[in-house]
C-alpha cells in the first residue's frame, strides 16, 4: 500500500492529470538536462582536453547521482505541483520553502536565456545576420515555444520526445563517425600548458555543473502526472543516457579532429565544435543537419524550462506568497498562463546577455537550491520513516547512503561556488538574499499560509512573519557570513597570485576591477552576516521560538 504524503497546499486547483510514460519523463528529463552535449565545447580549451573528460565521467557520480537519488525519492513521498517548494516547506518551513522556490525558478529563467543565446550562436555558424536578424530569431522561438506550453503539459512532452529522438541520432552519428576517423590523442593535453589541475577547473566546474543541473525541474509538474510512479523509473533510463550522450561524442570528436584550443560555442573563425566531425568527414550538406538538431536541441531545452519555470510563482501564488494573478489557470487546458507569460518576457531580457555569463551566474543559486534539497531530504526521513512508507520509492542503503550523497552535494556545490570568480562569488550573494528579501516583503503583502490556516500556521504579531522566521533569518545570515568568510580565504589561496592583474585587466575600474577590496569585503561582510546572525538567533530563541510561543499560550 503506497502511503504518500497529503499536503494541503501541495495541490493546485485548475491543473489536469496527464498520463505520462516513463520513456516520456526520460525525454523530459533529456531536455531539461541535456539534450545533447552543446555547452561542452567552452569546457575543453579552458580546463584542457583531458581533464574536460575526466569531469564529464566524474560529475554524474559525485553529482547527477545523488541529486537524481535524492528528486526521485521526494518526488515518489510528495507528487505535488511544484515539488521542490513542497518538499523544503514541509521540513524546514515556509520560508526557506519560498527561497529555495525563488532561486529555481530564477535559474530557470536564466537557463531558459541561455538556450536562446546559444540558438542564435549555433545559427550564425552557417548564416551571417545582422542585428535585427538575431533580435527576430529570438523572438520567434520563444512565441513558438510559449504558445506550445500554453496548449498543455501531454503537448510538451510530445514535442520533447520527437526532439529527444533526433538529437540522439546525431550524437551517435557524431560518435561513430568520430572513432571511425581517430587521429588524435583526446586526453592530450591533460591540462592547458602552464596550468595545473586546480587552476584549470575555475569555470569547467560551473559548466559541468550546469551540465548536469535540471533533474529536479521535472518535480515542478509531479501534481499533473497522473502515476507519480513513473518518475523515478524516468529518472534511471535519463542519467545514464545523458552521461553517454555527453561523454562518447566528446572523447570521438577531439579523437578526430582535435584543435582542442579552438573549440567553442562561438561562430568565429576558426572556432570548431562537434558539426565539425561530420563536416570535415562527411561533407558540407552533414555540418547543415548538424547544426539544425542544434538548434533543436536549445528549442527542446527552452520548451521543457518554460514548462517547469512556469509553475514556481503559480504554486507560492496558492500560498498567498505571490501575486495572484500569477496563480491563474487556464480553464480549458489546465495551462499557468500568466506564469508561461512572465517566463518568456523575462527570457527575452536574459537572452541580450553572452552564453557565458548567464551560465556563471545560474551555478551558485542552483548549487543553494541543492543544498536545501539535500537537507530536507535528511529531516522528510526522520518525519516520514521509509519502513512506513508502503511500496513507494525510497533510496536503499540507510542512513549513511543518505549522509554520503548528501556530503557529495555540499562538497561538489561549496568548490564549485568558491572556483567561480570572484565576481561571480561576491554577485551570487545578492542573488541569493533576493530570496530572503523577496519572502519578507511578498510575507507582509499577501500574508503567506497563514491566510490559508491560521492555527498551523501562525504568525509572530510584532514581526508578522511566521513564528520562528526570526531564528530562520538568523540561520541564513551565519550560513552566509561562514559562506563569505572561509571562501575569502579559500580564493586568497586560490587567485592570489594573478587575481590583483586579472580583474584590473578585465574590469579596467570599479568594485570588480580591485581583487583585494573585493577580499575584504567577503570577509568585512562575512564577518558582520555572521555577528547579525547570531544576534537574530538569540533573539528568535527568545522572543520567536514556536515552541516557546505555544507554552506561553497555554
Amino acid at each position: 500500500m503506497d502511503r504518500r504524503v497529503t499536503e494541503d497546499s501541495g495541490g493546485v486547483s485548475g491543473l489536469k492529470k496527464r498520463k505520462i510514460r516513463p520513456f516520456g519523463i526520460a525525454f523530459m528529463l533529456y531536455c531539461l538536462v541535456a539534450a545533447g552535449a552543446f555547452g561542452i565545447e567552452e569546457m575543453i580549451p579552458a580546463s584542457g582536453p583531458g581533464l574536460t573528460i575526466v569531469i564529464l565521467a566524474v560529475f554524474p557520480i559525485v553529482w547527477a547521482l545523488p541529486i537524481c537519488l535524492m528528486v526521485s525519492e521526494l518526488s515518489a513521498l510528495m507528487p505535488r505541483e511544484g515539488g521542490i517548494y513542497v518538499w523544503v516547506k514541509e521540513a524546514l518551513g515556509e520560508m526557506w520553502g519560498f527561497c529555495t522556490c525563488w532561486w529555481s525558478t530564477i535559474c530557470t529563467y536564466l537557463c531558459s536565456a541561455t538556450y536562446v543565446v546559444l540558438v542564435v550562436g549555433y545559427a550564425e555558424k552557417f548564416i551571417d545576420m545582422t542585428n535585427v536578424q538575431v533580435m527576430a530569431v529570438k523572438v520567434a522561438m520563444i512565441l513558438i515555444f510559449t504558445v506550445i506550453n500554453l496548449m498543455g503539459l501531454k503537448e510538451v512532452s510530445v514535442v520533447n520526445t520527437v526532439f529527444s529522438v533526433m538529437i540522439i541520432a546525431v550524437f551517435a552519428l557524431v560518435t561513430v563517425v568520430g572513432f571511425a576517423n581517430w587521429e588524435f590523442n583526446p586526453v592530450e593535453p591533460f591540462t592547458p600548458e602552464g596550468e595545473s589541475v586546480v587552476s584549470s577547473l575555475g569555470g569547467s566546474v560551473c559548466i559541468a555543473i550546469w551540465m548536469y543541473c535540471g533533474y529536479e525541474c521535472v518535480a515542478y509538474v509531479s501534481g499533473e502526472i497522473e502515476n507519480p510512479k513513473v518518475i523515478p523509473k524516468g529518472f534511471f533510463i535519463a542519467m545514464p543516457l545523458i552521461a553517454l550522450s555527453y561523454i562518447l561524442p566528446t572523447v570521438a570528436g577531439l579523437g578526430s579532429i582535435g584543435s582542442w584550443e579552438s573549440w567553442s560555442t562561438e561562430s568565429a573563425e576558426g572556432t570548431v565544435g562537434y558539426a565539425d566531425v561530420l563536416t570535415q568527414n562527411l561533407g558540407q550538406a552533414w555540418g547543415v543537419v548538424f547544426i539544425i538538431i542544434a538548434i533543436i536541441s536549445q528549442c527542446a531545452i527552452f520548451n521543457t524550462y518554460m514548462t517547469a519555470g512556469s509553475r514556481g510563482f503559480l504554486v507560492m501564488s496558492d500560498d498567498n506568497l505571490s501575486p495572484k494573478f500569477l496563480g491563474k489557470v487556464d480553464k480549458k487546458r489546465g495551462m499557468p498562463y500568466w506564469g508561461i507569460i512572465l517566463i518568456a518576457a523575462v527570457t527575452m531580457i536574459m537572452s541580450t546577455f553572452d552564453f557565458s555569463t548567464i551560465i556563471i551566474l545560474v551555478g551558485p543559486v542552483c548549487i543553494v537550491v541543492y543544498f536545501t534539497i539535500s537537507v530536507s531530504l535528511i529531516v522528510l526521513r526522520k518525519k516520514y520513516p521509509v519502513d512506513k512508507r508502503g511500496d513507494i520509492y525510497y533510496i536503499k542503503g540507510g542512513k549513511k547512503v543518505i549522509y554520503v550523497i548528501t556530503a557529495l552535494v555540499f562538497i561538489v556545490g561549496i568548490a564549485g561556488i568558491i572556483v567561480n570568480g570572484t565576481e561571480y562569488f561576491i554577485m551570487s550573494f545578492i542573488t541569493i538574499g533576493s530570496g530572503l528579501v523577496a519572502y519578507i516583503i511578498f510575507k507582509l503583502l499577501y500574508g503567506g499560509l497563514y491566510r490559508k490556516s491560521p492555527d498551523r500556521y501562525p504568525i509572530n504579531e510584532k514581526t508578522r512573519l511566521a513564528t520562528g522566521d526570526v531564528m530562520r533569518i538568523g540561520l541564513f545570515m551565519l550560513l552566509c557570513g561562514i559562506l563569505a568568510f572561509f571562501g575569502a580565504l579559500f580564493i586568497t589561496w586560490y587567485e592570489g597570485s594573478y587575481g590583483e592583474e586579472y580583474y584590473l585587466e578585465t574590469y579596467e575600474k570599479g568594485i570588480l576591477s580591485d581583487f583585494w577590496l573585493m577580499i575584504k569585503i567577503l570577509k568585512f561582510g562575512g564577518i558582520i552576516s555572521g555577528i547579525l546572525g547570531i544576534i537574530l538567533l538569540i533573539l528568535g530563541k527568545r522572543y520567536d521560538d514556536t515552541e516557546r510561543i505555544k507554552k506561553e499560550s497555554l
